[in-house]
């Protein structure tokens, strides 16, 4: 069965073909980062534009790599949602299209279920599992007993993972993405600033990153105002220390608790190299799953993925009232 996977959601342009959800035959990505760097994050307007501009060419590269026509596709997989509107509406229009020319069924996929599923690509996903979510715009744990089914166990109750990390790269005058940035910046320093693990005993498996982010900010602020030495290196680790504490922490508190067979890690955040070496070091009794680095961050692949799990499990196929939505829950 190939699936025809197309993510736009927020400013990578990308088209995949996978066959029976899990050999990837062809994964095109269109990255906008050396544009949106220059304004130190996403500009939406841009996003959408550079979208138009670029659609059309991954869509035929996707299908030249994956050396099949059109007309050998037997479904659609396109991102419905969560992310950037004006971004979305370009990916499903564009798989409209090629749905309604070819007659081929479309699905709409949720953009965290695709994170998900990026795992199963390279591993099996043996149930009930449970799935760590971290990425610049999620931060969630999740428990499924079966194929597309998904219970929320807890969230973040402000910023996302990722976010946070953007904001504190930005203040310590590192470039955009700041994710990879503090992360390499990390694994040079040492934890001697001890910042707070917000949240770390509470007792549920919600999240929060707004108030580390605010005391990170305010530490380094005052550090200025006194002309104290700050090592950079230092302040990276001190901050990823207290983040994947808090992350690693919940994930064990949850896998202590439901009879999991696996822990799969998801999201852009699953790339980074301190929340997997603390992840391995720390659970040594359920085997865990970290994506391949190139499904970590938004790809088709993973889309299409998803897509192929969505359609097997008998879930309705969309038509051409298909539409983008900038909020969607997955459990629903």
């Amino acid at each position: 069965m190939y699936v025809l996977g197309v993510e736009t959601s927020c400013d990578e342009t990308s088209v995949s073909v996978v066959k029976d959800g899990k050999e990837v035959l062809s994964n095109v990505v269109l990255s906008q980062i050396d544009i949106h760097k220059e304004y130190g994050g996403v500009v939406p307007e841009i996003a959408s534009r550079e979208h138009v501009k670029g659609v059309t060419y991954v869509f035929d590269k996707a299908i030249k790599e994956a050396q099949i026509k059109y007309q050998d596709l037997d479904l659609i997989a396109v991102t419905k949602g969560p992310g950037l509107i004006g971004s979305l509406l370009i990916g499903v229009n564009a798989a409209k299209v090629i749905s309604l020319n070819y007659d081929i069924p479309i699905v709409g996929v949720h953009h965290i279920a695709g994170h998900i599923y990026a795992n199963n690509i390279d591993n099996t996903m043996e149930f009930p599992l449970l799935a760590l979510v971290v990425s610049g715009g999620h931060t969630e744990l999740i428990l499924m007993k079966e194929h597309y089914d998904f219970f929320k166990l807890g969230e973040t109750q402000d910023d996302a993972v990722g976010e946070a990390y953007d904001k504190v790269a930005r203040v310590l005058g590192l470039p955009y993405p700041g994710g990879p940035v503090v992360d390499n910046m990390a694994n040079k320093g040492k934890d001697t600033l001890n910042f707070p693990r917000p949240m770390i005993d509470s007792g549920d498996y919600n999240f929060s990153f707004s108030g580390l982010k605010s005391h990170v900010i305010n530490t380094h602020h005052n550090m200025v105002q006194r002309k104290e030495e700050i090592n950079i290196e230092n302040f990276c680790a001190s901050f990823q220390e207290a983040v994947t504490d808090v992350l690693v922490h919940k994930t064990i508190m949850a896998k202590n608790e439901y009879n999991i067979k696996q822990i799969i890690v998801a999201g852009g955040v699953a790339a980074n190299s301190g929340l997997r070496r603390k992840m391995i070091d720390k659970i040594k009794d359920v085997p865990i799953y970290f994506p391949n680095m190139a499904y970590c961050t938004d790809n088709a692949a993973m889309i299409a993925t998803a897509g192929y799990f969505q359609y097997l499990k008998g879930f309705k196929t969309d038509d051409l009232y298909l539409n983008g939505q900038s909020r969607l829950n997955m459990e629903e």
